[in-house]
C-alpha cells in the first residue's frame, strides 16, 4: 500500500501499517504543515531541529542529535518521559527556525528532547498494539470515572508508542479532584497515566468534522491557537444574533467570525453614528440596519417599524448631521443628485431567433391519410 498526499509526493510503504494506524501518517492529517521552502536550495545556516507530529493535533520539536537522514514522513523513535515515543517528521530544515521562533522557543532550549533513530519493524508492532487499545481504554476509563461521579468527560485517549504511558484528554467545567481516578486507571491499564485538561474547541479539533461551510473544522484542519470569540465580532459584521446559527460543533462562537472582522472595522472607521437620529424638516430618520461595503445606511421614519427603508449614502448621513448640529435641518433624506434613476434594460434573448411563445396561439389542423388505390366498401 502507497500512501499519498494532496500533490501525491509521498508515496512511502506502508503495507505493515494496519488501517487504524494509517491515519497518523497520512499527509492530509490534522494540522499538517506545507513545506513551501522545499524546491529552494539550502540557503542560510542549516539546524539540526525537526518538528515531530504525534496523534491529531499533538506536535513537538526534537533535536536530531545522531544526524540521521530525515525527511518528511518518516517515522521515528524519540525522547519521551519516560521510555520512547513513536512520531512522524512533518517539517525538516530551515523552515523548523521560523516554527521556533512563531512558538518562542529557543533553539538551544534545554526543553527540546532528542530523535533516537528511525523506527524499527518491532517500534511499529508495538505501536500498532497501542493504537488498538486506545478506544476500548476510553470506553473503559469513562465508566470509571463515571462511579466515581466525577464532573467530567474523558474525550480521548493517546497512548505513548511504548505502550508504557497514555495521555487522557478530558473536558471539565469546575476543578475537579481526580487522584482516585488516576489511581484506578493505573489500576485497571498497569500503565502511567498523564491527565491532560482541554477546551471545547480543542475537542472539536481532537474529533474533527465537517462545518456548517461543508468543510472540515478548521480547529482540526489549521488552527492552532484558540482567540477568545465574541459576540462583538457579529455585530461589526451584521450577523444575526442568532445562537443556533453562531455556535460551532463545539457549542461555543464559531472561530470564523474573528477571519474578517477586521475588515468590517476598518471599513466603519469613517462611518457615523448610528445611534444619532437625522432630523428633517417635517420628521425624523431612525437609523434600522446597514450596508457596510457598500457604504449605506437604511433609515425609516418609524421608530419602531423598520418600514419604508430609504437607503442612505454614509457621506450624506455625516453632512445632514453636520447640518442639525448647526440647527439646519433639510427636506428630503437625499438630495435629488442622490436619488437612484431607474434604467430601462432591453431584453435580449439569449436563446435565439426564436421566441418563447412561438408555440402559444397556434392550431396545428391534422392531416388526412390519401390512400392509393379503390377506397374500402
Amino acid at each position: 500500500m502507497k500512501r499519498g498526499c494532496c500533490n501525491g509526493e509521498c508515496t512511502e510503504d506502508l503495507t505493515d501499517i494496519n488501517n487504524k494506524s494509517s491515519a497518523y501518517l497520512s499527509s492530509c492529517n490534522k494540522l499538517d504543515e506545507h513545506d513551501w521552502l522545499r524546491d529552494i536550495p539550502e540557503s542560510g545556516r542549516e539546524t539540526d531541529i525537526v518538528e515531530i507530529r504525534f496523534k491529531n493535533t499533538r506536535k513537538a520539536f526534537f533535536k536530531n542529535v545522531n544526524e540521521l537522514r530525515l525527511k518528511r514522513g518518516d517515522l521515528v523513535a524519540v525522547e519521551a518521559s519516560p521510555g520512547h515515543d513513536i512520531g512522524v517528521v512533518c517539517l525538516t530544515g530551515n523552515l523548523v527556525l521560523l516554527q521556533l521562533k512563531k512558538y518562542g522557543i529557543a533553539e538551544n532550549s534545554e526543553e527540546i528532547k532528542k530523535v533516537y533513530r528511525k523506527a524499527k519493524t518491532v517500534d511499529l508492532e508495538k505501536w500498532k498494539e497501542a493504537i488498538v487499545l486506545e478506544e476500548d481504554t476510553m470506553l473503559r476509563s469513562r465508566k470509571i470515572a463515571e462511579q466515581l461521579n466525577l464532573g467530567m468527560k474523558i474525550g480521548d485517549v493517546e497512548y505513548q508508542g511504548d505502550k508504557t504511558k497514555a495521555i487522557f484528554y478530558y473536558i471539565a467545567n469546575e476543578r475537579v479532584d481526580f487522584r482516585q481516578l488516576i489511581k484506578d486507571l493505573a489500576e485497571a491499564f498497569r500503565i502511567r497515566i498523564e491527565m491532560k485538561q482541554i477546551g471545547a474547541r480543542q475537542e472539536a479539533g481532537r474529533i474533527g468534522g465537517i462545518g456548517s461551510c461543508g468543510r472540515e473544522l478548521c480547529c482540526a484542519t489549521w488552527i492552532t491557537n484558540f482567540v477568545s470569540v465574541t459576540t462583538a465580532a457579529a455585530r461589526y459584521q451584521e450577523v444575526s444574533l442568532n445562537p443556533q446559527k453562531l455556535a460551532g460543533q463545539c457549542g461555543k462562537l464559531k472561530c470564523c467570525l474573528n477571519y474578517e472582522v477586521s475588515t468590517y472595522i476598518d471599513a466603519q472607521k469613517d462611518f457615523p453614528n448610528r445611534q444619532i437620529q437625522l432630523k428633517l424638516k417635517n420628521a425624523t430618520a431612525y437609523f434600522q440596519k446597514a450596508d457596510i461595503h457598500r457604504g449605506l445606511y437604511w433609515y425609516s421614519l418609524d421608530k419602531d417599524m423598520a418600514m419604508n427603508l430609504t437607503p442612505v449614502p454614509v457621506e450624506r448621513a455625516s453632512e445632514i448631521i453636520e447640518m442639525n448640529k448647526q440647527n439646519k435641518f433639510p427636506e428630503m433624506l437625499l438630495e435629488i443628485s442622490d436619488l437612484p434613476v431607474e434604467k430601462k434594460h432591453e431584453y435580449n434573448d439569449v436563446i435565439g431567433q426564436d421566441s418563447l411563445t412561438r408555440f402559444e396561439g397556434k392550431k396545428f389542423k391534422k392531416k388526412k391519410k390519401r390512400y392509393r388505390g379503390n377506397k374500402p366498401k
